[in-house]
């Protein structure tokens, strides 16, 4: 969700992997693999993002949560009743 949504963002602000890559003071490759999915994003990164793209930092925190959140337990066989049963106690 998160990755899809930094492509999506950096290629409609037409900028380069490279580019986007030295804003964050990262490894390009390393951005790949995170627009890939390979790898994940941290909090800070998304503060960084949010700003570069002029993004309210809820919506890229939400999407930031739900990844992390599917990759914990996404592929577990009661996952959405252990879902539901944590939301009610949020």
């Amino acid at each position: 969700m998160i990755s899809e949504r930094i492509r999506t963002l950096r290629e409609a602000n037409d900028i380069l992997l490279r580019q986007l890559a030295a804003k964050l003071d990262m490894d390009q490759a390393l951005l790949s693999k995170m627009e890939r999915g390979e790898r994940s994003f941290r909090k800070e990164d998304i503060d960084a993002l949010a700003k570069i793209f002029k993004q309210p930092k809820k919506e890229l925190y939400i999407l930031w949560l739900a990844d992390k959140v599917l990759k914990t337990v996404g592929g577990e066989r009661y996952c959405k009743e252990a879902l539901e049963l944590a939301f009610k106690n949020v």
